[in-house]
């Protein structure tokens, strides 16, 4: 069955998603009930947006699809260290290289470079390269803060499927909007309603 990609009204930050950008971009990617789905990072564009309304990239930073593709790549990767983390289980080997990979992608200087005609020469990355190196260096470093800190004990995923975002659990709460928490009530009232009574 292939999902449909759907526009959907502005939802609400999930809990932690303010303090952890790493979050957001977990988050950034949302299931719906129906099999729709939301991609923030779905284009280019979006890509740029999302980066943008968190100040780690200018508005007109020129993103490419092999831009948003890395960013989309690190989210899914996030993603599994979340859900490792939330679940109590092992982390993928490859997710957590994937971080540490994006952490140190920022170069410090110009690199040096070869050219097999020109010979040896040091140069700085194409500036929207730099660009999202920055963020995705950006963004592990939060995912890495965020599963060593304090904060990884309150990780949880949402409790109402097919909801797949994250958020810090704060008190009982485990929903990651009001919208998602109406939904468990809902599903949890019917159920009763349509279980079989018992003599």
């Amino acid at each position: 069955m292939k999902e449909s990609v759907i526009e959907e009204p502005a939802l609400p930050p999930a809990q932690g998603e303010e303090e952890h950008l790493s979050l957001a971009l977990a988050n950034s990617a949302i299931a719906l009930p129906g099999g729709h789905t939301i991609d923030r990072l779905g284009t280019p564009a979006q890509t740029n947006r999302w980066l943008t309304e968190r100040g780690l990239a200018p508005v007109d930073a020129g993103m490419l699809e092999v831009c948003a593709s890395q960013l989309r790549s690190l989210r899914e990767q996030i993603r599994s260290l979340l859900a490792s983390r939330a679940a109590g289980l092992p982390a993928l080997p490859a997710a957590v290289g994937a971080i540490n990979d994006a952490m140190t992608r920022v170069p410090t200087a110009p690199l040096l470079q070869w050219d097999d005609k020109t010979g040896p020469y040091r140069a700085t990355p194409h500036p929207t390269t730099a660009i999202v190196d920055h963020a995705l260096a950006v963004l592990a470093a939060d995912a890495a803060d965020l599963l060593t800190g304090p904060d990884a004990e309150r990780l949880t995923a949402c409790g109402s499927p097919p909801c797949n975002r994250y958020l810090l659990r704060h008190g009982r709460r485990h929903w990651c909007s009001t919208r998602c928490g109406d939904r468990a009530r809902a599903a949890r009232a019917y159920a009763r309603r349509t279980q079989p009574k018992t003599e």
